[in-house]
């Protein structure tokens, strides 16, 4: 249930209905607009009569929200959503850019990498610490070690860290090293994990399951959202389907469909969703024009000998060519890549 408070509202009114939406057995969330503050009821009742609480004073209007994530809504939070870290926003007019290897292999390679990223205008350093691989055998990645180096790289050239987080186990240490969780496909729906993580204020990205719908993803969304985290972002890797062409379909209209029904960020992972490094710039470009808030793409200065997915990664002088042409491509839209 959404509650619109009065323009011009004090705060002791509102804490007032909170208390009273409280005494009716809802869990209160706060949206704090330009124009007007929101009220997020939670919780399911069925046949709760809503006049009782339009009868309050301060109260212009209630209504049920039909679709069942909440938090996550448009109904509840009707503008963007711009999840601030240091001097980096994601979601705002500006498309952010997450840029790295797969995986951490050495503190040559990050070093290098870090500081091509710096030098392309990107802020984010991506990398994994601890990798999710489809088989036991290959390279699971380099654990705190890594993070550490990553760390340090990005330090050194002014720069965020995004990396993996696999199970619970991990939150504690991999905070101590991040500024973003990653929540990788294979884990969207881990309601254990994703509990735990909205219990921190460290901002979240969400990976759409392998199959997952756009409805089973936003409800992972909204399991963070209810826990207390706010700063969380979703993000298109690509789904499967019967197509074996390619290595996944990469839906660019979930990012068009995500910003209609939830004001939450889209980031866009065209370097996962398709796996071929000539398909990644392609899939890149179609992002940004699709309104994509974010990109997520992995480079390597050496793909051949790369400990994953060398495949997909892009050679520097590929991306720094790819940025310039997503610039244009965001500028033609009314947006801006810095």
């Amino acid at each position: 249930m959404v509650v619109v408070l009065e323009n011009n509202i004090s705060e002791e009114q509102i804490n007032e209905i909170v208390k009273q939406l409280e005494d009716f057995g809802f869990q209160i969330h706060k949206s704090t607009g330009v124009q007007k503050t929101i009220l997020g009821a939670i919780g399911v009742k069925p046949n709760f009569d809503t006049r009782k609480v339009k009868i309050l004073k301060g109260v212009a209007d209630v209504y049920r929200v039909t679709a069942p994530y909440k938090l996550a809504s448009r109904s509840f939070h009707e503008h963007d959503s711009i999840i601030k870290i240091k001097d980096v926003e994601i979601g705002g007019n500006n498309i952010a850019l997450m840029i790295g290897p797969c995986s951490v292999e050495s503190e040559e390679q990050i070093f290098t990498l870090a500081e091509i990223v710096a030098d392309s205008g990107a802020k984010i350093l991506r990398g994994g610490a601890f990798k999710p691989r489809s088989s036991p055998y290959s390279f699971q990645g380099m654990g705190e070690e890594g993070l550490k180096i990553m760390r340090q790289a990005a330090d050194k050239y002014g720069l965020l860290v995004i990396t993996e987080v696999m199970e619970n186990s991990q939150i504690d240490l991999i905070s101590k090293y991040t500024d973003i969780f990653q929540v990788g496909a294979r884990n969207m729906q881990n309601f254990s994990l994703i509990k735990e993580l909205g219990n921190s204020q460290i901002p979240v990205m969400l990976k759409r399951g392998l199959s997952a719908t756009i409805e089973e993803w936003l409800m992972s969304a909204e399991y963070i959202l209810a826990n207390g985290n706010k700063n969380v972002m979703l993000c298109e890797r690509g789904i499967r389907t019967f197509e074996t062409y390619t290595r996944n379909t990469f839906d660019l209209s979930a990012i068009p469909v995500i910003h209609k029904k939830s004001h939450l960020p889209v980031v866009a992972d065209p370097s996962h969703a398709t796996g071929l490094r000539d398909q990644v710039a392609p899939m890149a470009r179609a992002a940004v024009a699709a309104g994509a808030d974010a990109l997520m793409i992995e480079i390597h200065n050496d793909p051949a000998n790369a400990l994953s997915d060398g495949p997909q990664a892009l050679l520097p002088s590929d991306y720094l060519t790819l940025v310039g042409e997503l610039k244009l491509i965001a500028q033609a839209i009314g947006r801006t890549i810095n």
